[in-house]
């Protein structure tokens, strides 16, 4: 069995932009462009960059529920493909998703223990005693008393939909899982919560997680490898402390400088990158470097030519023509 769970070799989704009677294609949206990664196993790879960059696009190709325009994604050795009348049950067994709006995830016509236990039923490959048995172990794994099982999802907090929404992504002991924001929408005092729950269960059941978010902080607790994207590209990709203490590229300077640092006298003195103008949009990129208009250290060459994602120290990649700190 090879280390990585998961290996992403410029994937790309171009989604066409069409007009008129004939819906004749105009242009198209660069959502995803030439995007590599390797996730290894029991890890936790973390998708940061701000919303429209292609984070959860990225995400729905590596689980095949959109088909890539172009690109390889091998899951466990084996090369996966989209099938667009249905997704094979042994790929929904090995890798499944959280999702960010734990209500919305959840059928509010259900109760809890049909919900968690449901993706068992569809595989069908156990019997009902063994069904029961798995949920029961998987309610103290999340912390979760039996009873909750007779109730619905409205009648739960967010904190408790959500450790529902982990159960039920758990319950088919999967090798693999896409966390896209899943804490984005829980109360502060919440997310501590989750996260500690995520990391426990990794542990346990030694499960790999792509974890997608624009939250900094949130990434540096939970990641192994940290990725950084701008307008569908990956723009730089490090071990997470590597990332922190010396980042490369200006876009990972800059969210890293808008982390509040909880010391006041530390905040009063620290110098801050400020980043100018909006996001350009995905219809139509900037040459060269996209994130070039934006950069408070763009070159002339920045405008000309499209930087390559190269290692510069080891398992460090930047894509950046002016790399500072090295």
């Amino acid at each position: 069995m090879t280390d990585q769970v998961l290996e992403v070799q410029q994937l790309t989704k171009h989604f066409p932009v069409t007009k008129g009677f004939l819906k004749r294609t105009t242009g198209r949206v660069l959502a995803v462009d030439g995007v590599s990664f390797a996730i290894h196993r029991g890890q936790t790879f973390g998708l940061v960059g701000e919303s429209g960059c292609g984070k959860t696009t990225l995400g729905r190709c590596v689980l095949q529920t959109i088909r890539p325009s172009s690109g390889r994604i091998i899951f466990e050795g084996k090369e996966t493909f989209y099938d667009e009348k249905t997704r094979p049950k042994s790929l929904s067994s090995r890798m499944q998703v959280i999702f960010q709006d734990p209500y919305n995830s959840l059928n509010p016509r259900h109760r809890i223990s049909d919900i968690i236990s449901e993706p068992l039923v569809i595989q069908g490959n156990l019997r009902r005693k063994e069904i029961r048995e798995r949920l029961e172990s998987l309610y103290e794994m999340i912390g979760l008393e039996k009873e909750m099982g007779d109730r619905y999802p409205h009648m739960l907090s967010g904190g408790q939909q959500q450790r529902i929404c982990i159960a039920r992504a758990m319950i088919v002991q999967p090798s693999f899982v896409v966390c896209d924001e899943p804490v984005a929408s829980l109360d502060v005092s919440i997310r501590a919560q989750i996260l500690n729950l995520l990391k426990s269960l990794q542990k346990q059941l030694g499960v790999s997680y792509l974890f997608i978010s624009h939250d900094l902080s949130v990434v540096h607790y939970v990641s192994d490898t940290v990725a950084v994207m701008y307008l569908g590209k990956i723009v730089e990709i490090s071990p997470k402390s590597e990332l922190y203490e010396n980042p490369l590229h200006s876009y990972t300077r800059a969210l890293l400088s808008a982390i509040p640092v909880p010391d006041p006298a530390m905040e009063k003195v620290r110098k801050r990158m400020i980043v100018e103008g909006e996001v350009p949009s995905a219809l139509n990129v900037p040459s060269g470097c996209r994130f070039h208009p934006r950069c408070p250290d763009v070159k002339k060459a920045c405008a000309l030519e499209e930087p390559e994602l190269r290692e510069v120290k080891p398992g460090h990649w930047v894509a950046c023509h002016d790399i500072k700190g090295f």
